[in-house]
């Protein structure tokens, strides 16, 4: 029984996306591994921007512009 667990930001996705997404895995798992679509599970778990991190400040500062974009070069002044 596969089972598929997708996290991502909640920033609006609709249910149809999210409804598109788990056919497409579903479809994917199906035609990849053969698995029987009425065994496949997927679940998407959408976490707030002030809960996800990365470089060491969260989602929300860096879309914010709050702090720069971690692995982005510092832009020049001169």
């Amino acid at each position: 029984m596969p089972f598929v667990s997708i996290r991502i930001t909640r920033e609006g996705n609709t249910a149809e996306q999210k409804a598109q997404v788990i056919r497409e895995v579903t479809e994917t798992l199906e035609r990849v591994l053969h698995k029987p679509p009425e065994w496949t599970h997927v679940v998407i778990e959408e976490v707030d921007t002030d809960n996800w991190g990365f470089g060491g400040h969260t989602t929300t500062a860096v879309r914010q512009g709050l702090v720069p974009m971690p692995g982005s070069q510092p832009k020049n002044s001169g």
